[in-house]
């Protein structure tokens, strides 16, 4: 008999992390019946790390393409799509062909664009494809503890890099901020680098040379936990800024003026803060990150750590 929710998001890391609220909002309405996800493999290992879902597949191993031609569709798909009660497809939305050949697979399918054509924001925006409006900003996510070495100092984690360049925060102004809030701190520094961000990760690295540690390609969960119990964040508008903010980390997050509302994360640990061309907005960064790493000392943060510790 058919139950749960198959949710279809090839999505990043970011665009996949603005829908927790949403797969959460499934999740309580489902009372009990599994949700898989079906997107980047590496993704829907941390929603299921994470406890966000029960399951996950690969996008590009569903055959979902056939269903955007008039071919046969391919037994395996018909199959796998009839195990579901729901069908939530937040890709495909502007073929006609794909929505009414998914609609031919399952009792129930919603197929809605991933982000908004207006400034909604996107988790909104998402959690309102469901019918589920009256759904209340979630708390963020609690990573799995397991044992590991305690760190004795809080943390700071900073991510200079980014999607597209018009997006990223200039690396001299990170620098900026990271002197000013450690200058009179007894304060753990790690500069996160992520596959693309090499070139920004050692130009920060070099410009506060000393002051900080790199913390180079870690797995997600991995991240994950090391975000987890960091005192403070700061970064830009990339996945990595979304995930600090769903896993709880008090955060600040760069954003240009065209994607704040959209894109600032669901979470209330996150500070969302414009740039500006001419520089200032290191005075608000500063001010921002040093409050958040003044706040009183958090157990929790500072004396677990979840996943694998930065080595």
């Amino acid at each position: 008999m058919a139950s749960g929710t198959l949710i279809v998001h090839p999505g990043a890391l970011g665009d996949v992390l603005q829908a927790v609220p949403a797969l959460r909002g499934l999740r309580a309405a489902a009372s009990g019946a599994p949700l898989v996800f079906a997107g980047q493999p590496r993704l829907g290992r941390l929603l299921v790390d994470l406890h966000v879902v029960d399951d996950a597949r690969a996008f590009d191993g569903l055959g979902l393409s056939a269903l955007f031609t008039d071919v046969p569709v391919p037994d395996a798909l018909t199959d796998f799509a009839r195990r579901f009660a729901r069908l939530v497809s937040w890709f495909g939305s502007r073929d006609a062909t794909y929505r009414a050949r998914l609609a031919a697979l399952g009792p129930e399918t919603i197929v809605a664009p991933p982000a908004p054509a207006d400034d909604t924001p996107v988790w909104r925006h998402l959690v309102s494809t469901l019918g589920l409006w009256s759904i209340a900003p979630p708390e963020p996510i609690a990573p799995l503890r397991v044992a590991a070495r305690a760190p004795t100092r809080p943390t700071l984690v900073v991510h200079p890099g980014g999607g597209g360049a018009w997006k990223r925060w200039p690396v001299a102004r990170y620098a900026e901020v990271i002197r000013a809030v450690s200058g009179r701190r007894t304060l753990n520094v790690l500069v996160h680098q992520g596959p693309a961000d090499a070139e920004a990760a050692q130009q920060l690295l070099a410009l506060i040379e000393g002051r900080a540690a790199a913390l180079i390609e870690p797995e997600l969960p991995d991240l994950a936990a090391v975000l987890g119990t960091a005192r403070a964040y700061l970064g830009g508008d990339s996945g990595v800024s979304h995930l600090a903010a769903a896993v709880g980390a008090p955060s600040v997050i760069l954003f240009p003026s065209a994607t704040r509302r959209r894109w600032e994360p669901w979470s209330p640990t996150a500070v969302p803060i414009e740039m500006t061309a001419g520089g200032d907005d290191v005075a608000p960064v500063t001010r921002e990150l040093a409050s958040l790493l003044d706040t009183g000392e958090d157990p929790a943060r500072d004396g677990l750590v979840t996943g694998a510790a930065p080595g």
